[in-house]
């Protein structure tokens, strides 16, 4: 069986880190691995991190074991990086919202094993909550990046390998260092993502990329930049594609 390393960065979310740690517990996968890195949160995040590590500390038929870090950091893509150089599992995924159903690991990790050759991980459709209210669904499908075509990084499940081959996320982006990673390995049409058409996670909404217009306009803006970088062929073509896609969400 394939361990799984769950990353979860924090940084003062006292009031949203109970929901990602009880969905993170609910699940019936059998080997799970949670890598916190905190930023040297002050309002009680770490106290819930350590109460969070101490439950998991030995106790009979776990499934979960911790490793967690308290300490300042360069922003959100550093401490994401940090996470990745200390977990140990075979799958990787970004953890920093709430996973829907108990199953939703062990859907993730099934597809990635019946992918077949070129599967390097999975993903999922997902929901934008506010509170408990759904802001918006977004049913990634398949597709191509040409098309504007992207996965949801808060429902990646990838191979560890993907990592060690394609290296981690660029901190010179604000917003955009998770697309521009995925467009590096994506854009290798030898790498092949399973999808899996249900929603299992909810991301909060107001995140690095969509937490306004001047952060969406850098993520734009980025965008492009990582279209460029790797080589893509009309870039402004396809941030305008993908902008689309995204537009089209709050219509429906």
């Amino acid at each position: 069986m394939w361990r799984v390393s769950l990353l979860v960065t924090t940084y003062n979310v006292r009031g949203c880190l109970p929901a990602t740690l009880t969905g993170i517990e609910s699940q019936n996968y059998a080997d799970v691995e949670v890598v916190i890195v905190d930023g040297a949160s002050t309002d009680g995040t770490v106290d819930m991190i350590r109460e969070f590590a101490a439950r998991h500390d030995g106790a009979e038929s776990d499934n979960i074991v911790v490793r967690w870090v308290s300490e300042p950091d360069g922003g959100l893509y550093d401490a994401m990086n940090k996470a990745w150089r200390m977990c140990t599992g075979d799958v990787v995924a970004v953890c920093n919202d709430r996973l829907c159903g108990p199953d939703a690991v062990t859907k993730l990790v099934r597809a990635i094993e019946q992918g077949g050759p070129g599967c390097v991980g999975a993903h999922a459709d997902l929901v934008y909550m506010d509170g408990e209210r759904v802001v918006r669904t977004w049913h990634m499908g398949e597709g191509k990046l040409a098309q504007g075509w992207m996965p949801g990084h808060p429902t990646l499940f990838l191979k560890r390998e993907v990592y060690e081959r394609y290296g981690c996320y660029d901190t010179g982006y604000r917003c955009a260092a998770d697309y521009e990673f995925m467009v590096r390995f994506l854009k290798d049409e030898n790498n092949r993502l399973a999808y899996v058409p249900e929603v299992l996670v909810a991301m909060y909404y107001g995140g690095t990329s969509n937490a306004g217009l001047r952060n969406y306009l850098v993520s734009f803006a980025e965008g492009y930049r990582a279209l460029r970088t790797n080589g893509i062929s009309h870039p402004l073509t396809v941030t305008v594609r993908r902008t689309l896609r995204v537009l089209r969400q709050f219509r429906e």
